[in-house]
């Protein structure tokens, strides 16, 4: 039994293939909304991710012809987003520093905090991460929010997998204390 799935075409991204305007701006409403907000998880500004957001849309309409349903089409756009607002912190010279390669870190075991016991608001941490560093919060939103695993952000930062495991590390400890100083842990 073969466990490969064959993506069904999208009748709409069909019709923007043929060149169907209106289908277009139905696309685009379609996703605008969860690329704007991926996109400004990372990049924790509204400009830049409008920026992001309206680039992702024409480079994927240029594209349009590339898209082949290996992955949905809004998985395919996300990748898109995600990429361009990686861009726009290496243009803001986002500061990772990368660990040395020679094998011998010894990261002492985090202590971890009773998370179940602590019952935090969603705006204070939302608010939290928006006050942390771009590479600590680049980190967390990809890992916690657009769900890819620390070998995927290493690759898409370009940076090692240990940095990634110790920026993960470190912007918890950080999140951690934020909302401790707002009295909410």
């Amino acid at each position: 039994m073969e466990l490969t799935a064959n993506l069904v075409r999208d009748e709409l991204v069909e019709r923007c293939k043929q060149g169907h305007s209106p289908s277009y701006e139905l696309l685009y409403r379609q996703y605008v909304k969860a690329m704007y907000n991926t996109s400004l998880r990372i990049v924790n500004n509204p400009a830049d991710a409008e920026d992001v957001m309206q680039e992702a849309f024409l480079d994927a309409f240029r594209s349009l012809n590339d898209f082949n349903y290996r992955s949905t089409f809004g998985a395919w756009l996300k990748k898109i987003v995600v990429n361009k607002s990686i861009n726009v912190l290496r243009k803001r010279k986002m500061a990772l520093v990368e660990l040395e390669e020679n094998g011998k870190h010894d990261f002492p075991e985090e202590e971890s905090p009773d998370e179940e016991a602590l019952q935090y608001k969603v705006e204070a941490v939302k608010n939290a991460i928006s006050r942390l560093p771009d590479g600590y919060r680049a980190v967390v939103s990809l890992y916690l929010l657009e769900g890819y695993d620390q070998e995927e952000i290493a690759g898409i930062l370009g940076i090692s997998h240990n940095t990634v495991r110790t920026q993960y590390v470190r912007a918890k400890q950080k999140l951690l204390n934020l909302l401790k100083q707002g009295g909410l842990a």
